[in-house]
């Protein structure tokens, strides 16, 4: 339940922005005479509700059940709700995968891989995912290039044993991360090289 808890939390604290941003947006139209005043509002509520939007897709396939048992999920509609998370201003998103389709529990842990590396470079830059392998025999690497790239220490503590802190919001992710790729058979490896950061999931 507490696990349950901690992911209703962080989805909940990845909307609470755009979603507030649209109810200010609507409270301006409603009080505000002035029309250019109005169409910036109109502005933000249409950006404000494409980024609410755009989060809940990407919940829904990262987190959430997204079909049925045993369900497979294209690799197309991953790359297209992961776009918009990835690219928000600082970070660019270079997809080299086929296009197929994969089991749901894969997918999800290449998404949450993929928005893992966000916080590998805090300066913005490139995050390069690359699928390859077939069926059972798949490997994901997620190369991220840019400015101070450094390997999340929390994802490092977490992937080593060596955490003893009790999970949070923030930490839930890399943690069902790490416990995903058990699940799935592909354990995960990260490495510093100069420039980037490059995290790794292979079948075993």
């Amino acid at each position: 339940l507490e696990f349950c808890a901690l992911v209703s939390s962080k989805i909940c604290h990845d909307i609470i922005s755009p979603v507030g941003a649209i109810a200010n947006g609507l409270e301006i139209m409603e009080e505000e005479a002035d029309e250019s005043m109005r169409e910036h509002a109109m502005a933000l509520v249409k950006k404000s509700a494409s980024t609410a939007s755009a989060k809940l897709q990407f919940a829904r396939l990262a987190f959430g059940a997204a079909g049925s048992a045993g369900a497979e999920i294209d690799l197309n509609e991953a790359e297209k709700v992961l776009r918009p998370i990835v690219e928000t201003g600082k970070h660019t998103l270079v997809w080299n995968g086929p296009s197929a389709t994969m089991a749901k529990d894969k997918v999800k842990l290449l998404l949450n891989l993929a928005t893992i590396a966000l916080d590998t470079l805090p300066r913005g830059g490139t995050i390069a995912v690359s699928i390859t392998g077939e069926g059972d025999r798949v490997a994901f690497e997620v190369r991220c290039t840019g400015e101070k790239a450094r390997i999340p220490g929390e994802f490092e503590e977490l992937l080593n044993g060596e955490s003893d802190r009790p999970l949070d919001a923030h930490s839930i992710q890399p943690f069902f991360t790490i416990r995903l790729a058990e699940a799935v058979g592909m354990p995960l490896s990260v490495s510093a090289e100069e420039g980037g950061v490059t995290l790794r999931a292979m079948t075993a």
